[in-house]
């Protein structure tokens, strides 16, 4: 079966290895196990580490970027950018991997909203305003700003990304912002890697009215494998269906997809700026490869063939397909 994982890191890794002086890294190090993972499609994200938040934001962004456009020159037998859903049908007929390049957080454009069009031109066609702290444009989730949303210049970067065809994710936003991007956008937008705050209550989780919200406006929200978010003590394949379960219960199978969220391929340094706990995988889905337990738990639990496509695949194809241009 099909899996559009709508958030991967891989870019990370990408750029750490490819500023060493490798090259052609997807092959080497990640092809295969998106492979075994049935992964055709994902949103590979430009995000700038903690490790870099003291240091120049665009110039990391820039390092990201070079290390993308040095590995496009590896992609054309197993993997594809794409800019459209064309492109995205493209990639399914000639059974290569639909890459769409996305950005976790847009700090690194500062405070100039005419950088949106650069990254557009380069092939972005995603972004998150913000990775949990706050910038010119909108406000994290760890920001002590609560009552800090969008900003003036947010509204214009959310108006102008709907206009060129980007896909807005809240993931990482705070509660503020969250309102702020719905009641300042008209299209269908995602949480690309977010689970439920009623099961597990992180404030990386998504409340029942932000939910319920995002149903309303047709978007989709990606299962996010990383363990804090599945469960708070014993994080299992199991426990991360129980969030499946719930969405649908909720707002139904039209709203659900995955966004694995997978750490297993980054280094040490980035690893230990995220986070002093040592369990960063959830057992049984700790890599793309094990997508598949997933998909079986589901089946175990006597969900449709078509609900599980629509899970694993369709739901997030249909918000590429209403967005890109």
């Amino acid at each position: 079966m099909k899996v559009f994982d709508s958030h991967s890191d891989i870019f990370t890794d990408v750029t750490v290895r490819n500023l060493k002086g490798e090259h052609d890294i997807l092959r080497k190090y990640h092809i295969e196990r998106l492979n075994k993972g049935n992964v055709k499609a994902t949103i590979m994200g430009i995000w700038i580490e903690p490790l870099f938040f003291d240091k120049d934001n665009t110039w990391r962004m820039l390092e990201i970027m070079g290390a993308i456009a040095d590995e496009m020159n590896y992609l054309d037998d197993h993997s594809k950018i794409v800019y459209s859903y064309s492109d995205l049908v493209e990639a399914d007929k000639e059974n290569k991997v639909g890459i769409i390049i996305g950005m976790e957080g847009v700090d690194g454009l500062k405070d100039n909203i005419n950088l949106i069009d650069v990254l557009y031109r380069f092939g972005v066609r995603h972004a998150m305003l913000t990775w949990n702290r706050e910038n010119p444009f909108a406000t994290g989730l760890r920001s002590p700003n609560k009552d800090r949303g969008l900003t003036k210049l947010g509204v214009e970067v959310v108006k102008k990304m709907e206009k060129l065809g980007m896909i807005i994710d809240v993931s990482h936003a705070n509660e503020k912002t969250f309102w702020d991007i719905y009641e300042h956008t008209e299209k269908p937008f995602i949480a690309s890697h977010s689970n439920v705050y009623s099961l597990v209550n992180k404030d990386r989780n998504l409340k029942d009215s932000q939910i319920k919200a995002i149903a309303e406006r047709k978007g989709v929200i990606g299962m996010n494998a990383w363990p804090d978010f599945v469960h708070e003590t014993n994080p299992s394949v199991s426990r991360l269906a129980d969030h499946i379960d719930y969405i649908a219960d909720l707002v139904g199978i039209d709203h659900i997809g995955f966004g694995f969220d997978f750490s297993d391929f980054l280094d040490n340094d980035t690893m230990n700026s995220l986070q002093d706990d040592e369990l960063t995988k959830t057992p049984g889905l700790e890599d793309a490869s094990q997508i598949p337990n997933l998909i079986n738990e589901l089946v175990k639990r006597g969900y449709k063939k078509e609900d599980i496509e629509k899970i694993a695949y369709k739901n997030m194809e249909r918000i590429v397909k209403e967005i890109l241009k």
